[in-house]
């Protein structure tokens, strides 16, 4: 609607997780690091936990583009952890490829650990990726904890991801999960970005949307301060005031927003309602691996992301 109005090619603000519009913090690269790292070196088990909205899913998503470039990676990925044992096992299996139809219980773990122990002796990756892990039940992540035990002396058959809200610190810290949190290799941590990410945040994504767009006469230095007030610096919210904020100068024909409008339609959207808990600050759990992983992930993920395109036309996306 406003795309051609702001000189624009693409919706900046869309809120679907779309890794090309990943903008990489110090506490994103360090998690998107620690998952990759712990995925690829075997680890068995990374947790990446973030409040709403802090980019946790889209931090996944980048994960699993990485992956895709690597023939020998499997993965199963689940996003609805509103789940029985069983639909979580059948879940998997299906994901793997493997039939799961009238099989019980006791014949999806055979198959499951079947499939990975073949994979294994080939040296192949095998993992497993659970977003909104917050929900799962202590019954499912007592399943988890069971399945980091598929493991030969040398190394772990499941690659085991796991991300959510902090209540899933708060589970994995409940005294009947600590056999599981004593196995979490690498822990990662999201926060809300500060104004001066906050603003890198906004450029870089208008940047992507429209090069030729001008940014500092869209957005002003005073208007992505208002953003930042009112989205105290987490990415959904600021993608969704941004939206809001196009849309209504779009509506009154103006070419900058003005600090008025995204006050305006941060009272629209009741951001003033909900107070969002504080978040404390990660003090880097296995720093000195993850900062070894990160220099060399991000130079990976930016030749992946510029030669993407160009595989995916000739090869087509593998899992």
């Amino acid at each position: 609607m406003y795309k051609a109005f702001f000189n624009l090619t693409r919706n900046p603000f869309e809120l679907t997780p779309d890794p090309a519009f990943l903008f990489s913090t110090k506490r994103h690269n360090e998690a998107l690091a620690a998952l990759y790292y712990g995925v690829r070196r075997h680890k068995g088990f990374v947790v990446v936990t973030g409040e709403v909205g802090t980019g946790k899913t889209l931090v996944l998503r980048c994960l699993l583009r990485l992956l895709k470039q690597s023939a020998d990676v499997a993965y199963a990925y689940i996003f609805n952890s509103l789940l029985s044992p069983t639909e979580f096992l059948q879940y998997i299996l299906a994901d793997f490829g493997l039939p799961t139809s009238g099989k019980n219980k006791s014949e999806l773990l055979f198959d499951l650990s079947h499939f990975l122990i073949s994979r294994g002796a080939k040296k192949l990756t095998t993992v497993l990726i659970v977003d909104e892990a917050h929900h799962l039940s202590a019954e499912i992540l007592e399943e988890v904890r069971l399945l980091t035990n598929l493991e030969t002396a040398e190394d772990k058959l499941l690659q085991i991801v796991l991300a959510g809200q902090p209540e899933l610190d708060e589970k994995l810290d409940s005294v009947g999960l600590r056999q599981l949190k004593q196995r979490i290799a690498l822990r990662a941590r999201l926060d809300p970005l500060d104004e001066d990410e906050t603003r890198g945040y906004i450029e870089r994504r208008m940047q992507i949307a429209g090069k030729n767009c001008q940014v500092d006469t869209l957005f002003p230095a005073q208007t992505i301060e208002t953003v930042y007030r009112n989205s105290r610096g987490f990415p959904r919210l600021i993608n969704t005031i941004c939206e809001n904020g196009l849309i209504a100068t779009y509506a009154r024909q103006m070419r900058s927003v003005t600090p008025e409008i995204i006050d305006d339609v941060s009272k629209e959207l009741r951001l003033d309602v909900v107070h969002l808990p504080a978040v404390e600050k990660n003090d880097g759990h296995n720093e000195m691996d993850i900062q070894r992983a990160t220099n060399a992930l991000l130079d990976l993920y930016s030749i992946n992301e510029s030669d993407l395109g160009a595989r995916e036309a000739v090869s087509g996306e593998r899992k």
